[in-house]
C-alpha cells in the first residue's frame, strides 16, 4: 500500500500556550511548554493518580476530512500511564463532537468508547500495571470497545527517549497505518461490517492517563491519496 501526501491542511508547533488556544481540554490537566513543547500531566497529587477523573483528553477544535496523514512529535518523560490518540471522533449521529446535545465529558474513558460519540483510538506507550511485561499498541473502533488491531509497541522507557519520535497514523477510506520514526507498526483495513460502517471525517485529540508525563510538538496534518494496493 502506498499513500501521497498531498497538501498541508493544518501546521502547529505545539510551542507555547497561544498555539493550543483551539484546543479543548476534558478533564483536568497542568499543561506547560519548557523546551517550546506543550508538556501534559494529570493534575492531581500522586495519592490520587489512579482515580478516573485523573485522565484527560486534549482535543484539537478542527473537523478534518477523511484521508489524511496525521503526525507529531512524542517524548515520554516518566514510565507510566498511556498515551493516545484519537481521530475521526465526532457524534453517533453525526453531530459535531462538541455539539450541546451530547453528553459532558471529564476524561472519564467510559464516556468514549460507550458514550454518545464514534472515533478510533491508538493507544500507545502503555505503562499501566499489568501492561508493563508485555507493550503493545493498541487500536480500537467506537462506539463499543473493539480491539480491531495489535502489534507491538518499540518505544524504550522515559530514561531511554533521548530525544522525540515522530508518529504518523494514516487514514483514508477503511485504512488505518501507524508508524513511528516511519516504521510501520499495524495497518488495518476495516471490513465495514464487523465494527459497522467506516468513521470518516471529524476531530482528532490527545489522551493521558495519570502518571505519564509526555512532550508534544509539530502537530501537522496532509491530506493525503491511495495511490496503490496490493493484497
Amino acid at each position: 500500500m502506498q499513500f501521497t501526501k498531498g497538501k498541508l491542511l493544518y501546521d502547529n508547533p505545539l510551542a507555547s500556550a497561544e498555539h493550543i488556544r483551539d484546543f479543548r481540554l476534558e478533564g483536568d490537566a497542568c499543561i506547560t511548554f519548557p523546551r517550546a513543547r506543550t508538556r501534559m500531566e494529570n493534575a492531581y497529587e500522586r495519592h490520587e493518580e489512579e482515580a478516573l477523573h485523573a485522565n484527560f483528553v486534549l482535543w484539537c477544535d478542527h473537523d478534518f476530512p477523511d484521508s489524511i496523514a496525521v503526525s507529531w512529535d512524542f517524548q515520554p518523560l516518566t514510565d507510566a500511564g498511556l498515551a493516545m490518540f484519537w481521530l475521526a471522533a465526532k457524534g453517533r449521529n453525526g453531530e459535531d463532537l462538541f455539539d450541546h446535545c451530547l453528553k459532558p465529558r471529564n476524561g472519564d474513558y467510559q464516556q468514549y468508547h460507550h458514550g454518545d460519540i464514534d472515533a478510533l483510538h491508538a493507544s500507545y506507550y502503555r505503562r499501566n500495571p499489568g501492561e508493563i511485561s508485555f507493550r503493545t499498541c493498541n487500536l480500537r473502533k467506537s462506539y463499543g470497545f473493539h480491539l480491531v488491531c495489535q502489534s507491538g509497541d518499540p518505544l524504550p522507557d522515559a530514561r531511554y527517549a533521548l530525544r522525540p519520535y515522530r508518529i504518523e497514523v494514516v487514514k483514508c477510506g477503511p485504512h488505518v497505518r501507524f508508524s513511528m520514526n516511519d516504521v510501520v507498526l499495524f495497518h488495518w483495513v476495516d471490513d465495514q461490517k464487523t465494527c459497522g460502517s467506516v468513521l470518516t471525517g471529524g476531530k482528532i485529540g490527545f489522551r493521558q492517563m495519570a502518571g505519564l508525563i509526555a512532550d508534544y510538538a509539530n502537530l501537522r496534518v496532509h491530506a493525503v491519496e491511495l495511490t496503490s494496493h496490493s493484497s
